[in-house]
């Protein structure tokens, strides 16, 4: 249930600028495609509904003059460059992507992009040239990982007030999560705690991570989340909950699937503002001049049936901080 809700504006300009009307013209059809590193995001799945009703109000209806073509490499990242060539062969207007090594491979093929989330910093990465003006085909949303890192450490206190070692699971191959890491560990360690570092390459490498936490437990788990970390969520879940260890995540998509408590950007506010950008790529706006912008949200989500499971009693007062809760 909600126990907070923020009250936010995002006005006109915050979707793009432009009112409610209809598109260009009313003879032409425009495509947009969607990739992601994981499993594909179609129109009808929820973040792609966001998205169809984003662009909605500004006059693309799906199946009049919208079309969205969805492609996910399932944790192959190798296939996304083919999953690219075959929406370039569709002729896509635009592409909204997930992670850092979508929107990689996405700079190269010059199409106008827009990365939803997930790509970590886009100027320290290479991506673009600055978030103000990006420079090439890409733009999109970002958030802060240092900052999400100090919040998201304060709340593993509040469940854990002896925090002294925390670790974290990240993808080593993906650079935009490699560099996420290694902001929050700098926060972690700034503030006298201690990272346990488990970076992970493929599906095997977790049950190697596990067992450095036996040898060494570490008194919580944050998971940087990326295709592989997700598509393995429930190994993670299931490993915190037998060792009883407090973890928190970045998206409540992985609360709700049985995580313990996450606290990051709001992914419908993310795929709304994904779409009020696709709505100005498909009104001739260029990338390269649209600024990336960060998420305005930030809800914490906490599962009191898992911290049931686990017989962990969570403090009355961080359950009150709550914006979620999941009984």
């Amino acid at each position: 249930m909600h126990r907070r809700k923020f009250l936010t504006i995002l006005g006109a300009a915050a979707f793009g600028g432009a009112p409610a009307a209809s598109a260009q013209s009313p003879l032409r059809v425009y495509r947009l495609g969607t990739i992601s590193p994981g499993s594909p995001v179609p129109a009808a799945s929820p973040s792609g509904k966001v998205m169809v009703g984003a662009l909605e109000q500004h006059g693309f209806t799906l199946g009049q003059n919208l079309t969205v073509e969805a492609r996910g490499a399932m944790g192959e990242v190798s296939k996304l460059p083919q999953l690219f060539a075959e929406l370039k062969a569709l002729n896509v207007d635009a592409i909204v992507c997930l992670g850092y090594p979508t929107a990689l491979v996405a700079k190269g093929t010059k199409i106008p992009t827009v990365v939803a989330f997930g790509a970590g910093d886009p100027v320290a990465t290479g991506l673009v040239s600055s978030l103000a003006h990006p420079g090439g085909n890409i733009t999109g949303i970002s958030d802060v990982a240092s900052t999400l890192t100090t919040k998201r450490l304060a709340l593993l206190k509040e469940v854990s007030p002896r925090l002294r070692r925390v670790a974290m699971l990240w993808n080593k191959d993906d650079r935009g999560m490699t560099l996420r890491y290694d902001a929050s560990a700098q926060v972690a360690q700034s503030i006298g705690i201690t990272i346990q570092a488990l970076g992970v390459r493929a599906p095997d490498d977790f049950n190697e991570a596990f067992t450095a936490m036996d040898k060494e437990p570490p008194d919580a788990i944050l998971m940087v989340s990326d295709s592989l970390t997700t598509l393995n969520r429930k190994r993670v879940f299931d490993f915190a909950a037998q060792r009883r260890l407090p973890a928190i995540y970045e998206y409540d998509f992985l609360v709700r699937d049985g995580g313990l408590m996450s606290y990051g950007a709001d992914l419908t506010e993310s795929f709304e503002r994904a779409g009020a950008l696709v709505d100005r790529i498909f009104r001739g706006a260029n990338p390269a001049e649209l600024p990336f912008e960060q998420p305005i949200r930030y809800p914490f989500v906490v599962n009191l049936k898992t911290a049931k499971a686990m017989g962990l009693e969570l403090p009355p007062n961080l359950v009150a901080l709550a914006d979620e809760v999941i009984e």
